[in-house]
């Protein structure tokens, strides 16, 4: 009776063994949250933030390289992704935090306030979504400074998105971002949106797809 135990004993131990490996392999293989939560501190002081001791945290610098390394062009062939969203966020805007969970850091161009950028983060997801918004201008169009001044709204993000269903907590940044009056109280006119997928795929999209409406010659009325 004995033996009989034991050998019952052994076939379940053998026939549950290779369900309970695989448990315990998938959890040892899942991978942990990644802990942005370093990057509050520079939401403060409100409103605006410390976007210059964020651009010098060298983790801000990696984690550009880790989540937005997608192939650009738009801004000289010899810039990586991540030089050029320094670039961009490099006359510092504001660092602000919305819902405790969305990171925003805004900014532009040195000495041409025009190009501007937007860094966006989903920062309390599990599996945190970065997106980098750029408007460019059109330089054959007209100047900077007459309204109705065209631009390229570039969108990168870290992982690829439905451009048909964009996540509504970003285009409800983007759009007021993308559309805020510039030093003369003109706003810049978006003509084209190019979304772009980590691989460099690029998607032409319409300005009102992320929220974006706008006359050719808006103004801004403050």
């Amino acid at each position: 009776m004995r033996r009989l135990f034991h050998f019952a004993a052994a076939v379940l131990l053998i026939t549950t063994a290779p369900g309970m490996r695989a448990q315990l392999h998938l959890h040892r293989d899942k991978p942990a949250a990644e802990d942005l939560s370093w990057m509050w501190q520079y939401t403060e002081p409100a409103p605006a933030g410390n976007s210059k001791a964020l651009l010098a945290d060298v983790r801000f610098r990696q984690l550009l390289a880790t989540h937005l390394s997608a192939p650009q062009s738009f801004w000289g062939k010899d810039k990586t992704l991540p030089e050029t969203i320094v670039e961009f966020l490099g006359q510092p805007r504001s660092v602000v935090a919305e819902q405790n969970r969305y990171f925003i850091a805004t900014g532009c161009v040195a000495q041409f306030c025009p190009e501007r950028g937007m860094l966006w983060i989903d920062i309390a997801s599990p599996r945190p979504l970065f997106v980098f918004a750029a408007t460019h201008w059109i330089a054959e169009d007209k100047p900077t400074d007459q309204a109705g001044a065209t631009y390229t709204l570039w969108v990168f993000t870290s992982r690829a998105l439905d451009p048909a269903h964009l996540p509504r907590a970003l285009t409800r940044s983007i759009a007021p971002w993308a559309q805020e009056p510039l030093a003369g109280r003109t706003v810049e006119q978006i003509a084209n949106v190019i979304l772009v997928d980590p691989d460099g795929q690029p998607h032409q999209l319409q300005p009102t797809d992320v929220g974006i409406t706008q006359s050719t010659e808006q103004k801004a009325n403050s």
